[in-house]
């Protein structure tokens, strides 16, 4: 049978309670992954580059202007 358990009704699955604790590691995963996002569109150029040559910055190129930074 299934796991889901009803409310008083019977008509509606009741909302599973999820505690911060447990939404932590899910949460630093979130924050580390769009820091390299951004890192990789708004500054992997020049002087604060990682990865060596263009290939990055040809990759990432149009979404760099529909967020506004500049690279010309």
């Amino acid at each position: 049978m299934s796991d889901v358990t009803l409310d008083r009704r019977g008509s509606t699955p009741a909302v599973p309670i999820v505690s911060p604790r447990e939404l932590l590691p899910y949460a630093l995963f979130a924050g580390v992954l769009m820091m390299l996002l951004i890192f990789f569109v708004g500054a992997e150029e020049g002087a604060t580059s990682i990865i060596g040559g263009h290939s990055v910055h040809e990759f990432v190129h149009d979404a760099r202007h529909l967020l506004g930074f500049p690279c010309h």
